[in-house]
Formats: C-alpha cells, structure tokens, sequence
C-alpha cells in the first residue's frame, strides 16, 4: 500500500522545476513522470542519511533527454530506452532502475478496480476509436453479468513526449496488428479517436480521467493508487486475465536478459506467464560516459548504490518492483565503471 508518507502528488509539489531540497549539493536529474514517486520517496530518506537531495525535473522522458543532452543535469531518465548507437553517439551509458506497470485507468460510474475486463486488441480498438461506447458489444461480450453503460468513450492520452506512452503503443503494438499498422509504437504518436484528450504527464492523464465521466486513459500503476482511480484487469499473452501488482510486474520481468540489447533496452511487454502483467516496463537512467562534474556523477552512483541496496522496501511499498541483487551488480561492473569518477 502506497505509504500516506509520500508527497501528494498535485501540481503545487510536483518537481517540474522546482528541488526537493535546495541544498548546493544536490543531485540534479530529470525526465521521466513514471519514477517520480519512487525517486521522491528515496530523495526524501537519503537527504536524512546523507544530507544530499534530489533535484529532480518531472517532465517526461523526451524533456529529460533533452536535458541530459544539453548538459543541464546530471542524469536524464527516460521509459523508451535510446538504442545502443545513440547512447554511443552521445557518449553515454544507459541502465535500469526500477520496474513498473502501466496500467489502463477508466472513470466509470459503478465499477471498481479490476471489475472490468480487456484484451490487448480491445483497449487498441477503444484507443483507436473504433469501439466508442462502454456498452460496445466486444466490451460487453468480455464482461458477461456486467451492466455497461450506453456512454461514449473518451480517449485520454499523454501531451508530452513520454517514456509511459512508449511502453504503453509498445504493447498496443504487439497485442494488435491493426494499431501495428495504423498507429505503431513512440514516445508521442498522432492518437487516432476522435474524443481523444491530453495531459501533461501521468499526473496530468489521473487529473483528467478522474474529472471527465466515461473517459479512459494509461498511467504509471502508483498513480492509479493514489488518486484511488479503477484500473481494468488485462488478459496476458498467456490467456489470462490480471490485475497489476509488484507480483505481476516482477513476473514479466522474471526471465529478461537484460544484456542482450545494447543500453538493456529490453521490451517487457507481452512476456509470457500466467501471473505476467502485459504492460510491464523500466525506467532508465542515462549518464555521460565523460561527465562535466565527475564529482556530480559519483554522487548520482552513490545515490542509486543505496536505492538499489536499502530503497527496496520503499519501492514495494510504492508497487513498483525493485531490480534484484544480481542485475544491480552487473549494472556497477559493466556499465557504471564506464563512467569516469
């Protein structure tokens, strides 16, 4: 359960700009929304340990690698991976930090969490506008004994350049050929219904599905929790129907090889698995090989050496799923003695 600890996530505090400490000290990072609440939780303990805080930008992962490549923060962070040629390119290094679920949200009057149910075809044809009633026969046909109503669906979607859409087209794209090839898979795409609606990051996608009645959307699952919105359960690639949770998101990640794409840039979406989650993906930090401040990028490394060996707890609590004891070694001894501290 989401701790009443964690800062509420409404405009008036989240860190698009603004520090969570103002400490000369600080690490600066930014980019994407979906780590936010897990970033904000650890920065808030480690600032009590070692008296060094977080200033972390929620803007998106496309404004974090705008940021990271403009040489304004110390790391950018993103949930579409950069390919390994880029990263080469650029001259930087990329790894994971986190795993999470991006989960489908609704604003339906009557249901609760996980009383719905969806394929990955459906929520393309709803995200494609040719399902656009609640009470659709395909909608109805998926949840028998289940009263729908005679409501017009409106499609809420990211504004901003997003690591959470990647994952999220990612998975339309494998679960339906038909978004495959009308829509395809990006951080931004051009978003086909015709009642579509957009919001500034997954706080600004939970402000407008809690507000517009009929409407459905995709956030990061902490968001879903906090702002107590319905999600819909999702049928796997293995035929079944599931709810999201760290059990379900660590299930899709329980046998990645995370080394076999240049950058771990690994796609976790429609892994295999009864308890498998569909919509399972990573955060990813990316950091100069050659940095401007080494002292700045050892401080960023000791940060996420303690997320990784004591900030566990705190990402279960916050549903995310944190990367075991032996990715995290591997991450130190491949990737991290790339960069020069």
């Amino acid at each position: 359960m989401i701790k009443r600890a964690l800062l509420s996530l409404t405009a008036g505090v989240l860190l698009s700009g603004a520090a969570l400490t103002s400490q000369a000290a600080d690490i600066t990072g930014a980019g994407a929304t979906f780590p936010y609440p897990i970033f904000a939780k650890w920065a808030e303990v480690y600032k009590k340990i070692e008296n060094v805080g977080l200033n972390y930008q929620s803007i998106g992962s496309s404004g974090g690698l705008r940021q990271i490549r403009a040489k304004t923060v110390t790391f950018g962070a993103s949930d579409a991976p950069v390919a390994g040629a880029q990263l080469d390119k650029d001259g930087m290094v990329q790894f994971p930090v986190i795993l999470g679920g991006v989960v489908p949200i609704i604003n339906v009057e009557g249901f609760k969490p996980g009383e719905l149910k969806i394929t990955g075809a459906a929520l393309a044809e709803v995200f494609m506008g040719t399902i656009s009633k609640w009470n659709d026969p395909k909608l109805a046909a998926l949840n028998p004994g289940k009263k729908l109503p005679d409501q017009s669906i409106t499609v809420v979607h990211r504004a901003d350049g997003s690591g959470t859409t990647f994952i999220f087209t990612d998975y339309l794209t494998e679960a339906s050929k038909a978004w495959a090839d009308k829509v395809g898979k990006g951080a931004a795409v051009k978003w086909p219904a015709n009642s579509s609606v957009g919001g500034k990051g997954n706080e600004g996608v939970a402000a407008n599905v809690s507000r517009v009645k009929g409407s459905i959307g995709y956030v990061e699952f902490a968001y879903a929790k906090r702002n107590k919105i319905p999600h819909m359960q999702l049928q796997n690639k293995n035929g079944k129907f599931v709810d999201p949770s760290e059990a379900t998101f660590a299930a899709a990640a329980a046998d990645a090889d995370w080394f076999s794409v240049p950058g771990m840039g690994i796609s976790l979406v429609e892994q295999k698995g009864d308890a498998a989650w569909p919509i399972t993906g990573a955060s990813f930090v990316l950091m100069y090989k050659d940095p401007v401040s080494k002292a700045a990028s050892k401080d960023v490394l000791k940060f996420f050496t303690w997320a990784f060996k004591d900030g566990k707890q705190l990402a279960l609590d916050l549903d995310y799923v944190p990367l075991p004891d032996t990715l995290t070694k591997a991450i130190a001894d491949k990737v991290w003695s790339q960069i020069k501290h």
